[in-house]
């Protein structure tokens, strides 16, 4: 609960312009986020850029953004930054692969928007076993390390992990029909 007063009191002062608010937000945050575009693009100057981006935008929309949870939402941007790489790079199935959820709903990106993408994924995650879609949700929507969750859960770290690996292949099926449906779609008009 400490953090979430803590990002709370770091956004009402970057909203009245406190630059050292910003920087905290910057130093709390950047590398954690850096990592994670990095797992997935494997391109330090790439993720540089995308980081950068996301904090830019931040300090933009600052006084006109409603913000009710920092991490999750700067973790969001970052993927959404990712997903914007990607489509505008048309990128490989091999590369998309490293998106994990979204990769081969990502081959019809041109069509979809990426919150038309994301919807499907989270009516898709709906559909998981409770437990599954529980601890699926902890680890990719609450940035939750398979150890954090196995804690809250008590459960193994390797229960989590079985879990994890239910929930993408199940999504990746899925999201191969879904793609089949809307390229089928795309073709017939």
């Amino acid at each position: 609960m400490k953090m979430i007063t803590e990002d709370i009191e770091l956004l009402n002062g970057m909203k009245e312009d406190n630059n050292a608010s910003f920087r905290a937000v910057y130093e709390k945050y950047s590398k954690v986020l850096f990592v994670y575009a990095f797992n997935i693009i494997k391109e330090r100057t790439i993720c540089e850029d995308i980081i950068q981006e996301v904090f830019i935008s931040l300090w933009a929309k600052r006084k006109t953004t409603n913000i009710s949870a920092l991490k999750p939402y700067l973790f969001q941007a970052v993927k959404f930054q990712v997903f914007n790489h990607f489509r505008n790079n048309k990128l490989s199935t091999e590369d998309l692969t490293r998106l994990n959820i979204i990769d081969v709903s990502m081959n019809v990106s041109g069509e979809l928007e990426y919150s038309e993408l994301n919807q499907i994924i989270r009516d898709h995650v709906a559909k998981l076993p409770k437990r599954c879609r529980h601890i699926f949700v902890l680890s990719r929507y609450h940035h939750k390390s398979n150890k954090e969750i196995a804690e809250e859960l008590q459960i193994s770290v390797q229960a989590v992990k079985n879990q994890i690996s239910k929930a993408l292949a199940f999504l990746r099926n899925h999201l191969q029909l879904e793609e089949a449906v809307i390229i089928s779609l795309i073709l017939l008009h």
